[in-house]
């Protein structure tokens, strides 16, 4: 079994995509609790990471890469590879759901923080739960099936705008964003106080998660 730059990128930005939902999820628990007043400053640094890396950098380069070789080499994957896609564009709509519903708890009070609890509660098990997929079925077989003249190309389109969380220099506007951002993760991607993350829990209120879609 090959293991490559891209597959290690992807492994490494996989890492960094659970760190900052886990500490999301975990500024919803201690709010859910009671244990802490509204942070909206850190909530909305920690749903803007996820929209401008994860989103528009890490899922666009699967999918016109390495879903791209990988469905070339092997049509069997094409089911697989399909839904992985569909997750990734709800996954969008949902990013754009959870700021809308932030922006109406910091506006509008108390009453509506358990809409955006359930949205934050489902959009990190569908996440999880899409980065397992990958993990489990999608990197082992393109690992196995990919030419190295593929992966000589997909290695150097992830080479590129890699995420700082995994210990690359951010670009210049960026630089304030990950100082925060580190200040709230816990070690060892940051330095935060939260030093354990939350298991992932069931989703509140009957809400489903988004891979499910």
């Amino acid at each position: 079994m090959v293991t490559t730059a891209a597959l290690t990128i992807i492994r490494d930005e996989h890492e960094a995509i659970r760190a900052v939902l886990h500490a999301l999820r975990h500024l919803v628990q201690e709010l859910r609790q009671g244990h802490a007043k509204p942070d909206f400053e850190a909530l909305r640094t920690l749903i803007f990471y996820i929209d401008a890396f994860p989103e528009r950098l890490h899922h666009p380069k699967e999918s016109n890469h390495l879903f791209r070789y990988l469905r070339a080499r092997s049509p069997h994957a094409d089911a697989l590879l399909d839904k992985l896609e569909r997750e990734h564009a709800y996954g969008e709509q949902e990013v754009l759901r959870m700021e809308h519903l932030l922006l109406e708890y910091e506006m509008l009070g108390e009453g509506r923080f358990a809409a955006f609890a359930a949205a934050v509660e489902a959009y990190c098990d569908g996440y999880i739960g899409h980065m397992q997929a990958e993990e489990e079925h999608v990197l082992p077989l393109a690992s196995e099936l990919l030419t190295q003249g593929d992966w000589a190309r997909v290695n150097a389109e992830f080479a590129l705008n890699r995420d700082p969380l995994t210990g690359y220099h951010p670009e210049k506007e960026f630089a304030a964003l990950f100082s925060r951002i580190v200040n709230l993760l816990p070690p060892p991607l940051g330095v935060g106080a939260a030093a354990e993350r939350p298991e992932p829990q069931s989703t509140e209120g009957g809400a489903t998660p988004w891979f499910q879609h």
